[in-house]
C-alpha cells in the first residue's frame, strides 16, 4: 500500500511539473531575468544557463525562502532575491570547507548582501547545513559532484542530504543542476572531470526521503562524450547537464 501512495504521489509530482514546464517562466521569473541593473557578467552567461527556464522549472515564485548552496559569485542568488521580493529571502549558503580558498569564496555574495536587503550570507559545514528556517527551495548547481571530493571533506552526503530534507517545509524542493558523467560510472569522475553520473544523484538523493519529480532537459547537450574535464577548452560552458527537481513529500514532518 505505501509502495502505491508513493507511486500515485510521484505520478502527480511528474503530472505537476509538466504542467509548470509548459506554463514557461512567470511574469516574475521574466521580470528578473530581464532586469537591467544584472551585472553584464552574469547576462552574458544566460545563453547557455537559460535562467528563466530553469527558475520556471524549479517553481521559485514571490515570497519563496531559499537557499543557493555553494552560490559561487552569486549569479542565481540575484535572480532569486528578485523573485522571491521583499517577502521571501535568500540564504547564500557557503560551506566553511572552501572558505579556505580566501575572498573569492565570498566576495561576491558580500557585495549581493550590500545591496539586497532579502539576501544573508551564510557559512556552515557542509555536513550540519541549516539556515535558522524552513525552506521552499534548496538550489545546488553544478555542485552536487564536489560533495564527494577531497576538498570537501570529502561530505558525508547522506548526511548532508537529510540536512538538506529537515531545513526543507513538506512540500519544498530541492533542485539538483550538474555536469553528466557516463551512464554507470557512478562516483568515479567527480573529482577528476568534476562530472557525477544522473542516477547515482537520484539514488542519494531518493534515499534521503525525496520523491523524484522529474527532470528538465533545457541543458542537455548530446554532442558531449562525457569524457572531458568540465574546464576542458574544446567542452567549457557546453557540457551536457542534468537538472534534477526532488520534493520532501507532503506527508512529512515539517
Amino acid at each position: 500500500m505505501n509502495k502505491l501512495v508513493l507511486g500515485l504521489a510521484a505520478a502527480a509530482l511528474l503530472s505537476t511539473v509538466a504542467m509548470a514546464e509548459a506554463a514557461g517562466p512567470s511574469d516574475d521569473i521574466q521580470k528578473a531575468v530581464a532586469d537591467p541593473l544584472r551585472p553584464d557578467a552574469a547576462r552574458t552567461l544566460d545563453a547557455e544557463r537559460k535562467p528563466a527556464e530553469m527558475l520556471a522549472f524549479a517553481g521559485v515564485k514571490a515570497g519563496d525562502k531559499v537557499a543557493d548552496l555553494m552560490p559561487g559569485a552569486g549569479y542565481f542568488t540575484l535572480l532569486f532575491s528578485d523573485v522571491a521580493g521583499p517577502k521571501g529571502h535568500v540564504y547564500a549558503v557557503v560551506p566553511t570547507e572552501i572558505l579556505k580558498f580566501g575572498p573569492r569564496a565570498t566576495d561576491g555574495i558580500n557585495a549581493l548582501t550590500a545591496q539586497k536587503k532579502n539576501v544573508s550570507l551564510v557559512t556552515v559545514p557542509i555536513n550540519a547545513f541549516a539556515v535558522g528556517e524552513k525552506l521552499d527551495l534548496v538550489w545546488t548547481s553544478q555542485n552536487y559532484h564536489d560533495f564527494h571530493d577531497k576538498f570537501m571533506g570529502p561530505a558525508d552526503v547522506a548526511k548532508v542530504n537529510k540536512a538538506i530534507f529537515d531545513a526543507l517545509k513538506p512540500g519544498g524542493v530541492y533542485l539538483v543542476l550538474d555536469h553528466a558523467a557516463e551512464a554507470g560510472s557512478g562516483l568515479r569522475d567527480t573529482d577528476t572531470l568534476h562530472r557525477i553520473d544522473p542516477a547515482a544523484v537520484k539514488a542519494e538523493v531518493t534515499a534521503a526521503g525525496f520523491v523524484f519529480a522529474g527532470e528538465s532537459k533545457v541543458l542537455v547537450n548530446p554532442a558531449d562524450a562525457h569524457d572531458k574535464n568540465v574546464f576542458d577548452g574544446a567542452i567549457r560552458h557546453h557540457t551536457d547537464q542534468f537538472i534534477y527537481k526532488f520534493v520532501k513529500p507532503k506527508s512529512a514532518k515539517p
